[in-house]
């Protein structure tokens, strides 16, 4: 069975959020679309609490974008985004929620972040998003969503990594950066995952 993971499509990484991404709204209307196509649809959702040492606001001297060692993992320091219960965390207006089954929060503990879907950065943690799907018999995945060479890049190695036959819709993904973009799928095609366009599946 496939699966469809929409990854983070929250109000802080779309246009006026806090960690907007650019055109990120853009692909609501598609996921909309998309979601029709699949048995199994699970959304992840970055929840972090307050001080979570990712944001750049709870290292006094530091800067956005600046990096630092959270245990040993070299982290990137953003701006305050997805806190707990606020606007920035709920999903993009427009939306269309209904057709998910389950939603893997993640960032939740302070100490360390989380891009993946499925693991904290460290790989202490699962979220339980691997032992959801195989109890449904899914052997595909399709990632989508925000921010394409981070969230839903990690997502998709990991769901390489577990054993999945992983696609990536690049239409349904928006990126950073351009130059993050190409680096993205570049490291996901070395790491035996499929690049695909949603007209496709």
């Amino acid at each position: 069975m496939k699966a469809l993971i929409v990854v983070d499509l929250q109000n802080d990484f779309v246009p006026g959020g806090s960690l907007a991404v650019p055109k990120g709204h853009e692909i609501v209307p598609l996921i909309n679309q998309l979601q029709e196509k699949f048995d199994l649809v699970v959304a992840t959702q970055d929840w972090h609490p307050r001080n979570h040492l990712s944001f750049a606001s709870n290292h006094p001297g530091k800067n956005v974008y600046d990096t630092v060692l959270l245990g040993e993992v070299e982290q990137i320091l953003w701006p305050d985004h997805c806190i707990q219960g606020e606007t920035g965390a709920m999903f993009v207006k427009g939306y269309d929620d209904r057709r998910v089954e389950a939603i893997f929060r993640k960032g939740t503990n302070p100490e360390i972040d989380s891009y993946s879907g499925f693991f904290d950065n460290g790989r202490k943690k699962s979220t339980g998003l691997a032992d959801y799907l195989r109890g449904r018999g899914v052997n595909q995945v399709y990632v989508c969503g925000l921010a394409a060479e981070f969230c839903v890049l990690y997502t998709a190695l990991d769901a390489i990594e577990l054993g999945f036959e992983t696609y990536y819709i690049e239409d349904a993904t928006r990126a950073l950066s351009q130059e993050g973009f190409k680096e993205a799928k570049e490291m996901l095609l070395s790491r035996g995952g499929k690049l695909i366009n949603s007209d496709m599946i």
